[in-house]
């Protein structure tokens, strides 16, 4: 109960930076250099502003300064993060490996969240998440907290691979971004269990797909872009948190 709810603040807090990252990458703009502000009037925005979620309701969702209203992305974020700190923390016995798939899980959010937005997966965001998660997924595979870095880096050539096939083949279809993010994806679900990331790239095909159908019957055209990013992340979410049932549940079906 303590170990989930450390992990809920942390969440909160790291929620609380996500949003910041997911405002200021895409603009190229420093994540840790200076105040936050409001984007309508430019007042730095205070302390007793800033805690995640409560500030918000306090403030009734509006600036303090000008009255503009902030929105309601900003308390979801800290809160969805959150959620999936408590999962990961309740999923994962180890707590290192727990803290890994955390911040892992947090990075698809912001991802999902800015190629929503502006139709981009930064570089920026995806080179160093992979180097730190390949770093910590060998680590932890060292010191017998349950990964396998082997694993991991067959994930991230099988997953990474197989949409840079799909991305030469119909280039207008998917972008390097999705490639690239694919290629975290596998690396890190890889590590936890190789079977995890066919459960990843069948649930993101799934639900891509799903929302297609979706947008077709709502009248969107064929030609209508659909960013891939949020579909390769929720698959991942579902691979982490699921991926055992699944994979068994579909191997029982097939063999049976």
């Amino acid at each position: 109960m303590i170990r989930a709810l450390c992990f809920a603040v942390a969440g909160l807090l790291i929620g609380s930076f996500l949003t910041v990252v997911e405002y200021r990458v895409p603009r190229k703009e420093s994540v840790v250099g200076g105040r936050s502000m409001c984007p309508s009037c430019g007042s730095v925005i205070r302390a007793r502003d800033n805690i995640p979620v409560v500030s918000w309701v306090l403030l009734r969702g509006r600036c303090r300064s000008c009255g503009a209203r902030i929105s309601a992305i900003y308390p979801l974020t800290e809160l969805a993060t959150a959620a999936l700190f408590v999962g990961a923390s309740l999923e994962f016995e180890s707590v290192w490996v727990a803290a890994l798939i955390s911040a892992f899980l947090a990075v698809l959010l912001a991802l999902s969240a800015i190629d929503i937005r502006h139709r981009v997966i930064p570089n920026r965001i995806v080179y160093p998440s992979a180097v730190v998660a390949l770093v910590a997924v060998v680590v932890l595979d060292l010191t017998g907290q349950g990964l396998d870095w082997v694993d991991g880096l067959i994930g991230l050539v099988a997953y990474g691979g197989g949409l840079l096939v799909i991305a030469l083949i119909a280039p207008r279809g998917m972008g390097m971004g999705d490639v690239k993010l694919a290629g975290l994806i596998g690396l890190v679900v890889g590590s936890v269990a190789l079977s995890h990331v066919a459960v990843a790239a069948g649930a993101a095909i799934l639900l891509g797909g799903l929302a297609g159908i979706l947008l077709l019957a709502l009248g969107r055209g064929r030609k209508t872009k659909v960013p891939f990013g949020p579909y390769l992340a929720a698959g991942a979410a579902i691979a982490v948190f699921w991926g055992a049932q699944i994979a068994n549940a579909y191997l029982s079906l097939v063999t049976s």
